[in-house]
C-alpha cells in the first residue's frame, strides 16, 4: 500500500502541457508523410570569424550553402548551387555534405553517399573553389574519409584499403600505403570493431603544419571471420569481414607517421604487446608531437603517450586507471603552454574534468562535486575558460557552465530547465543551443558567451501546432522503486485517463551501460508510435534501471561482470511495482526494447515469466558470447576469466522459462549484432518445446530500415501487442 501511494504521488509532479486535439496517430503519419518532423538547421557550420556561419538550404529541388550572418540572420552570400557541379553525363549532381577549408576558399562537396557501417560511407568527392566556382573531383571511383590539409593544398583520402594524398596545385595523387588487402590490411581507415565500439572511422590525422599525417595500420590476418548472406539474386551473395567476438583476437594497430616532404614513414614507438588497443591519436599544439592513447585489452588502464614525429620515440605523459573500466572519449584539449592538457577522467567516482601539467605532476579538478559532467564543449584558450555541460542540478537535465582554468568562478549559461544540446563556435563568442523538454518541442537558440539568447534559428512551431490536432496521452517524469534503487522514469498515460480504469501496461527500455532513454527532453524514445498506442487505451513507461547513465560511477558500474542481472532485476521490480497501482491491470503488463533493449526484453519475459505477459525483442543479443570483444570485454572481460557472467543471464541458456507470449525480430543482414543471435534463441526456445512468433527482415541491418521496412515493422510489432497484450 504504501509502494502504490508514494507512485503515484509520484505522477502528480509534471502534467502535460500540449494542448488536446481528437486526431489519432495513424502508421501513415509516421512513416509515410513525416508528420511529427523534428526540424534542425541542416548543415550548420560557424566560421572562422566567430561572427558568420554557413548552412544547406533547399529551395524546390535546387539546394545551396549559404552565409549568415551569426547576430541577425541576414544571408550574405552563396558559396554553392546545386546545378553548378555535373556529372560525366550531364546530370546535376545531389550533395550530401560538405567541409570547409581552415582558410575557408575551398569546399570538399560529398555526393552519391554509399554506406558502409555505422559511421562509414563512400562519396564521390569534389574540391571546389569558392572564388572561381571551379570544382574537381578528387578520385574517379569513391572514396573514404577526403579531408583537406589544415593549409587546404592537399587532400588525404582511403581507397581499397590504402591511404592516398592529392596534390591540388600539381593534380598529382600519392599512394602513401601499397599494402592494402580486403580483411587482411587496412591503412587509414578503421577495421569493423574500432569503428563501432571506439566511435571512429577515419584513421589518419593531419600534423597542424600540413607537414605530416598520422595514420592507422591495421592488420586483421588472425582475426576471425564472420559471413553474411545476402538474398538479392538468383544465388544468394556471401559477404565475408573480419568480427571478433568476446575472447578472439583482435586486428595489429601500428600508428605511423608519414613525411609528405620526404615521403619517408616512421613507425611511432607504443610499446612490443601487440593485444592492446589504441583507441585515439591526436596531434598536440606542436605540429611535431603526436599524442596517441594507450588502453590495455581488460580496459581499465590508459596512457597517453607523446611521440616524437621524426623518429617516433615516445613517453608516457598521463596514466589513468579504474577499478572498473575506462570509456574512451575526444575530451581533451592540449594547451598551448606545452606541457599541460584539459581532460575528462571518472577516477572521483563522477566523470569529471581536470587541468593536468604533467611537467609540474600536477592535477586540478575543475568540475569537483557529486554529479557527471556530460562533455567538453570547448576550451577558451585566449580566456583560458573551459565550456562543458553537465547534470549538476539533475540527472535528466543538460546545462551549459563555464568555469575557468583554476576551477572557479563558475557560472550555469543556460538556466532554463530541462535539456541543452550545445556547439560552439569558432573564438567561443557564440553557442549554437538545441533547448528542449519533455513539454517543448526543440528550439534552435544562437546565444552569445553570457549565455544571453540572440535569436532563434528554429522552433519547430509547426511541430507544435501539428501536435495540437491529435490526442495525445500526458506524460509524466516520475520515480518507481527498481529492485534495490529508485529509478527515474516516465509514463504516458491515454488520452481521458481515468484513475478508476484498469489500462494494460507497455515498458520500454534499452538499459545498456551509461545509457539514458528518462530525460527531461523532446521527443523521448519512440515518442508518436508510444503516443499511438496510448491511444489504443495502453500505459506506456520507461525506468532507466541499473548500470544507466549519469548517476555516478557505482550506479553505472555495478553491472560489471554480469550484464543483464541487475537490469533486469530492476525492469522486473518496475512490473511488479506497477501491478501495485489501482489503474494498472496486472495481467497484461509487456516490454519490449531494441538491441540492448532487445537481449532485456528477452531476459525479462523470461526471469520475469510471472509478471511480464508479452515481450517484443528487436535485434537482440541472446548471449554475449556471440559479440564483439571490445564492447563485451569491457563490462565481462572474457568468457575464459567469467563464464558465470556470460552464461547466468543469457536468454538461450533459459528458454524452457518462457510462459507468456514472445515476438523476436531480426535483420538478416545485421553486421553488428548477427541474427546468429536470434537463431541460437530460436534453438533454444524450440527444443525447449516453447510457442513463439519471429518475424526477420532480408538484407537490413541492425537498424531494420529502407524502403517499406520500418511501415511493416511497426505495423507487425503493434498487431503483436493488440492481440497480446
Amino acid at each position: 500500500m504504501r509502494t502504490t501511494l508514494w507512485l503515484f504521488v509520484a505522477l502528480l509532479f509534471t502534467q502535460a502541457l500540449f494542448a488536446q486535439g481528437t486526431k489519432q496517430i495513424t502508421m501513415d503519419d509516421l512513416w509515410k508523410n513525416n508528420t511529427f518532423r523534428v526540424k534542425d538547421v541542416p548543415g550548420f557550420k560557424a566560421m572562422k570569424d566567430g561572427l558568420h556561419y554557413t548552412q544547406i538550404d533547399h529551395d524546390g529541388d535546387k539546394m545551396y550553402i549559404r552565409i549568415y550572418n551569426l547576430e541577425t540572420g541576414k544571408q550574405e552570400r552563396t558559396l554553392y548551387e546545386s546545378e553548378t557541379i555535373k556529372s560525366d553525363d550531364g546530370k546535376k549532381v545531389n550533395i550530401d555534405n560538405y567541409e570547409l577549408s581552415a582558410d575557408e576558399k575551398k569546399m570538399l562537396l560529398f555526393a552519391n553517399g554509399e554506406s558502409i557501417y555505422r559511421r562509414s560511407a563512400l562519396y564521390n568527392v569534389y574540391v571546389y573553389d569558392i572564388a572561381t566556382g571551379s570544382a574537381e573531383q578528387v578520385d574517379n571511383e569513391k572514396i573514404l574519409h577526403a579531408t583537406l590539409s589544415p593549409n587546404g593544398s592537399k587532400v588525404a583520402f582511403v581507397k581499397h584499403n590504402n591511404l592516398y594524398v592529392k596534390d591540388l596545385a600539381r593534380h598529382t595523387t600519392t599512394e602513401i600505403t601499397t599494402d592494402g588487402e580486403k580483411n587482411k590490411i587496412i591503412n587509414g581507415n578503421c577495421d569493423w570493431v574500432y569503428e563501432e565500439e571506439f566511435s571512429f572511422t577515419r584513421a589518419f590525422e593531419w600534423a597542424p603544419d600540413s607537414r605530416n599525417i598520422a595514420y592507422y595500420r591495421f592488420d586483421e590476418s588472425n582475426v576471425p571471420e564472420y559471413t553474411l548472406t545476402k538474398y538479392n539474386g538468383l544465388y544468394p551473395e556471401l559477404y565475408t569481414y573480419k568480427y571478433p567476438k568476446a575472447g578472439e583476437d583482435n586486428s595489429v594497430v601500428q600508428i605511423k607517421i608519414y613525411n609528405i616532404g620526404t615521403g619517408r614513414t616512421v613507425n611511432a614507438s607504443i610499446g612490443n604487446n601487440t593485444d592492446q588497443y589504441i583507441p585515439r591519436i591526436k596531434w598536440t599544439t606542436d605540429p611535431a608531437a603526436l599524442c596517441i592513447y594507450r588502453l590495455n585489452r581488460l580496459q581499465n588502464k590508459l596512457e597517453l603517450l607523446l611521440t616524437d614525429a621524426a623518429g617516433g620515440n615516445s613517453h608516457v605523459i598521463y596514466t589513468d586507471t579504474n577499478k572498473y573500466y575506462i570509456n574512451i572519449n575526444d575530451e581533451i584539449t592540449f594547451l598551448p603552454d606545452g606541457h599541460s592538457i584539459i581532460l575528462s577522467s571518472e577516477r572521483s567516482g563522477y566523470s569529471h574534468l581536470y587541468h593536468w601539467d604533467w611537467k609540474r605532476k600536477k592535477l586540478r579538478d575543475l568540475t569537483e562535486n557529486n554529479y557527471d559532467v556530460d562533455g567538453l564543449v570547448s576550451v577558451d584558450i585566449p580566456r583560458k575558460l573551459v565550456y562543458y555541460t553537465s547534470v549538476e542540478t539533475s540527472p535528466l537535465e543538460r546545462r551549459l557552465y563555464v568555469v575557468n582554468w583554476e576551477g572557479t568562478n563558475k557560472q550555469c549559461l543556460t538556466p532554463e530547465k530541462g535539456t541543452h544540446g550545445i556547439t560552439p563556435c569558432e573564438g567561443n563568442d557564440f553557442f549554437l543551443d538545441r533547448y528542449s523538454a519533455i513539454h517543448r518541442v526543440p528550439v534552435y537558440y544562437l546565444r552569445n558567451a553570457q549565455g544571453k539568447i540572440i535569436r532563434t534559428l528554429e522552433d519547430n512551431k509547426s511541430l507544435e501546432e501539428k501536435m495540437k490536432e491529435y490526442a495525445l496521452g500526458k506524460v509524466r517524469l516520475m520515480k518507481i522503486k527498481g529492485a534495490t534503487a529508485t529509478l527515474n522514469s516516465w509514463m504516458i498515460t491515454p488520452p481521458g485517463f481515468d484513475s478508476t480504469k484498469k489500462y494494460p501496461v507497455l515498458m520500454y527500455q534499452y538499459s545498456g551501460p551509461g545509457s539514458q532513454e528518462v530525460g527531461d527532453r523532446f521527443p523521448l524514445g519512440n515518442f508518436f508510435w508510444h503516443q499511438m498506442l496510448a491511444q489504443k487505451g495502453y500505459i506506456i513507461v520507461c525506468a532507466d534501471g541499473t548500470g544507466t547513465g549519469f548517476r555516478g560511477e557505482e550506479f553505472r558500474k555495478k553491472t560489471y561482470l554480469q550484464l543483464g542481472r541487475y537490469e533486469s532485476d530492476d525492469q522486473v521490480a518496475v512490473a511488479r511495482n506497477l501491478a501495485k497501482l489501482p489503474y494498472v491491470d496486472k495481467d497484461r503488463i509487456g516490454i519490449w526494447g531494441w538491441s540492448y533493449g532487445g537481449f532485456m526484453s528477452s531476459t525479462c519475459i523470461l526471469k520475469g515469466n510471472d509478471v511480464f505477459k508479452t515481450a517484443i525483442a528487436v535485434a537482440p543479443v541472446t548471449n554475449w558470447r556471440y559479440y564483439d570483444n571490445i564492447y563485451t570485454e569491457r563490462y565481462m572481460r572474457t568468457p575464459k576469466e567469467n563464464p558465470k557472467g556470460y552464461d547466468e543471464n543469457a536468454p538461450d541458456k533459459m528458454a524452457d522459462k518462457l510462459k507468456g507470449n514472445f515476438l523476436l525480430i531480426h535483420g538478416t543482414a545485421d553486421d553488428n549484432v548477427h541474427f546468429q543471435n536470434s537463431v541460437m534463441l530460436t534453438s533454444a526456445l524450440i527444443n525447449a518445446n516453447k510457442q513463439f512468433e519471429s518475424e526477420y527482415y532480408p538484407d537490413k541491418t541492425h537498424g531494420i530500415s529502407g524502403g517499406n521496412t520500418r511501415y511493416q515493422l511497426y505495423t507487425r510489432m503493434t498487431d503483436f501487442i493488440l492481440k497480446n497484450l
